[in-house]
């Protein structure tokens, strides 16, 4: 598992005074950007991949009174050319406030298009399946 803690900015809510569905996805971006570099080291290009989907389900929503949340991600499953990983955002207090789940897909930069992902970063994130 990673989590990264990040304080909500004023600039995160919206008019009715929460924190706006878009921001929970910028949270889950941060958190998953810091982890793929993390986890892919000198083995890959963590800015070699592109988020194809995420699915999110909102549990509670936050406020600037929450202060910060810590985001988590886990990773579930290695493709051929993709990885799909489990994300939760939680108050610092541990209450759960939306859980997503996400497809990354590695891309060939000169094409656009996807490519398998080369043994040196399959060998990277295979620790990492199941939170390791």
């Amino acid at each position: 598992m990673h989590e990264k803690e990040i304080e909500i900015r004023w600039r995160d809510q919206d008019a009715y005074g929460h924190v706006n569905n878009a921001v929970y996805l910028t949270y889950l971006e941060e958190v998953r950007d810091e982890w793929l570099e993390r986890a892919l080291g000198e083995s890959g290009d963590a800015w070699g991949y592109v988020t194809a989907r995420v699915a999110i389900d909102f549990r509670r929503e936050l406020t600037q009174d929450d202060d910060a949340i810590v985001a988590r991600l886990w990773l579930t499953r290695i493709g051929t050319a993709s990885v799909t990983t489990r994300e939760e955002i939680h108050t610092v207090a541990g209450e759960l406030a939306a859980e997503a789940e996400a497809v990354l897909v590695a891309r060939d930069t000169k094409t656009g298009r996807s490519r398998p992902l080369s043994d040196a970063e399959r060998a990277a994130l295979e620790p990492e399946l199941g939170g390791a």
